[in-house]
This record gives structure tokens, sequence and C-alpha cells, in this order.
């Protein structure tokens, strides 16, 4: 059964899931990278970007994990670039070259409609104005009988948990103190929301202790 899931998505050990002030310099905000050191020396991660080698441990299974069975992505739009306002013109496409490492339809969450845009390898970013539930319609249409990730940020991610839309989050819980920036889970009783934990694993070389959650319907 195709879920709606969160995976592979960093915190720092006080509950920031992203830095503050974003910008181009700082993607994941101000000292955000360095909740995502547990990924980087990773196989998946280096062969994301058509490296060689890389680490094979639990680090590594959790980051392929959570690209399998993925049929669509949504983003907020602070997730595909630092633009703000309405998009002065289509030259901006993304962090990530030529080739983004989705391979699959990607939903962009935004206030201002803008063309689509297919790029190589697959990924075709979809600029939905429509607020986030007819954005997970369009997701979920997109990937058929596959899961539809919602890949942050924060924001995007909070929105979808309060509106009961999500199954499954894995969270990689970084040995990091970021002080301020964005909390994920600040606020929110997931408890009540009908949350648990239902994985939790690290070991010796692990740069992170994984989470994983589901939702009980």
């Amino acid at each position: 059964m195709s879920k709606v899931r969160v995976a592979a998505f960093s915190v720092s050990i006080d509950g920031f899931g992203a830095g503050p002030r974003q910008s181009l310099e700082a993607p994941l905000g101000v000292g955000g990278e360095q909740m995502h050191e547990w990924m980087f020396p990773t196989r998946t991660f280096k062969r994301m970007f058509g490296a060689e080698g890389g680490s094979t441990g639990t680090d590594d299974r959790y980051a392929a994990r959570s690209f399998e069975n993925v049929g669509a992505w949504i983003l907020g739009r602070n997730m595909f670039g630092p633009v703000r306002g309405p998009w002065p013109d289509e030259e901006w496409k993304g962090w990530w070259g030529d080739e983004p490492p989705y391979h699959v339809p990607v939903f962009v969450l935004t206030h201002h409609a803008r063309p689509s845009l297919a790029m190589k390898g697959g990924t075709v970013f979809h600029f939905v104005t429509g607020g986030a539930e007819a954005a997970l319609t369009l997701a979920k249409e997109a990937a058929a009988s596959k899961d539809v990730r919602i890949g942050g940020g924060v924001s995007t991610i909070r929105q979808y948990l309060q509106a009961g839309l999500i199954d499954e989050m894995h969270l990689a819980v970084s040995p990091v103190l970021l002080g301020h920036g964005e909390s994920l889970l600040g606020g929110l009783d997931m408890p009540a929301l009908g949350w648990r934990v239902s994985e939790s694993e690290s070991e010796g070389t692990a740069q992170a202790l994984h989470l994983v959650m589901t939702r009980e319907k």
C-alpha cells in the first residue's frame, strides 16, 4: 500500500530541522549543513551525484531506504530555491544542477505560478499554487501505486502533519546543537495526533540516531 512519508529528514538534538536565514550561500540556513553530515559520506549520497565509494553501514541503509518506492515528491518553495515573491524570471532551476536527484515528478508549493520545468534524468518540477492538499492530490496521481515523499522544508512538513496527511516519518537525529532555527515538532502534540515511534536504531559508526514514527489511523 502506498504511503505519504517523510524520509531521511535531519534534525538537531534540540529539535531544529533548518538553521535560520536561508540564502544562496546557506541553503539549509546558517549552521544547518552540519545536521546532514551523517549522509554525506554514504554510498547512497555519493551515487546521487555520480561518485563512487562511500560508507555502507546503518546511515547508508536508511539513506537508500528513503528513495525506495518513491513515485513523486512534494517540496516547499524554500526547498526549491532562495527566490522570494514573484518569480523575476525562469533562470533559477533549483540547487542541484542540470540533473536533480529526484528522477520523478516533484510538486513545489508556491503562491506564484510558473510553468513546469523538465530537467535531465526524469525530474519534472511542477509549481502548485492551489495549496498543500491540491499538491498532494497531484502527487498521488503522478506516483500511482508508489509513495509520495514530503521532502520539506520544516513549515511544509508541519503543514502536512497538522492536517493528518503523513503516514510515516524517518528522522535522522544528528549530534549537533543549533540553538535556533526552524523547530520541526515544537508545539505539536504528536501522541495526540496518533504518532508513535516504531523503530529506533544507531550503531558504532553511525553519525545519527534513526527514528521511524508511524501514525495510527
